[in-house]
């Protein structure tokens, strides 16, 4: 059993995250990850790839919380956080959760194109990677019925 200082300290720190994730540029940059991280391998550019793998890393909290959340992409991330809270998982064979298994040898796929650097298959399989995580999100946007409206209420707790 933790603490309940360890909870609150847990529960504002993962409140930061989600908060400053929401930021559209976050969301944004983010997907964009992707073609970097495939770019890279093809390239065999281990600066650009150690480079994407860092932003990747330090992306969910490197932009500021938003004024807005009324958008695409903050809804995305709000959806998301909005599915795990609920309990919901992001990997199973239900839909949409199979989008994101289906997505394992999709990535699979587009990483092998890159390193036997087969530029068609770079590209098909970096946009079925991309592809996949859209139809995902989209689908939790539904499911779960974030409109971004209402940032405060939506993705801050009062402790």
């Amino acid at each position: 059993m933790t603490e309940p200082n360890a909870d609150r300290v847990r529960d504002r720190v993962e409140d930061l995250f989600w908060e400053r994730h929401s930021n559209p540029w976050s969301a944004g940059t983010r997907f964009l990850g992707t073609p970097a991280l495939i770019y890279a391998i093809y390239r065999r550019d281990r600066r650009l790839l150690a480079a994407t793998l860092v932003f990747l890393a330090v992306n969910p909290v490197l932009f500021p919380r938003p004024v807005r959340t009324d958008n695409r992409l903050s809804r995305y991330v709000l959806a998301e956080r909005e599915w795990l809270n609920h309990g919901n998982e992001t990997m199973s064979l239900d839909y949409p959760n199979v989008l994101n298994v289906l997505n394992i040898p999709m990535t699979l796929y587009a990483v092998g194109s890159a390193l036997r650097r087969d530029p068609v298959g770079s590209v098909l399989g970096t946009l079925g990677v991309m592809g996949l995580k859209l139809w995902w999100v989209e689908a939790i946007v539904r499911r779960t019925g974030v409109t971004g409206e209402a940032p405060s209420e939506e993705i801050t707790t009062e402790s």
